[in-house]
């Protein structure tokens, strides 16, 4: 199953002191508006998210149709087609995204400990 790139979303206290501190360690703004509290950060093939106040736990994100610098794929398997199996191997989406469109969606799972796994399709 072909998921995308890979990230994390962290749900920050304080984006500009996270911010300093991801720097500290190497990481890069990537992309993001921290004016509305959300930065993308990147470290070499590391890729995190920063978001104050967007939702409640870190979460794992994946990107149908984009390699880890955000750059369109030619091949990629699109978040329903990916939905459908997901479906057939039992999993239970918390979000689901509408079968009838194309273009830009996502769907939601958990893991058995209640993280949240994005998959979010920009394309």
């Amino acid at each position: 199953m072909k998921l995308g790139a890979f990230s994390v979303s962290l749900n920050v206290k304080d984006i500009h002191r996270s911010k300093e501190f991801y720097e500290g360690l190497g990481f890069k703004t990537f992309g993001g508006d921290i004016k509305q509290n959300w930065l993308i950060m990147k470290n070499q093939q590391t890729v995190i998210g920063l978001f104050q106040g967007m939702f409640e736990k870190n979460i794992l994100t994946f990107n149908p149709g984009w390699d880890n610098n955000a750059e369109n794929l030619e091949d990629f398997t699109d978040i329903r087609e990916l939905q459908k199996e997901l479906k057939k191997k039992g999993f239970k989406l918390i979000q689901e995204a509408n079968e009838s469109t194309e273009g830009p969606a996502f769907i939601t799972i958990e893991d058995p400990d209640g993280n949240p796994i994005l998959i979010d399709q920009h394309r």
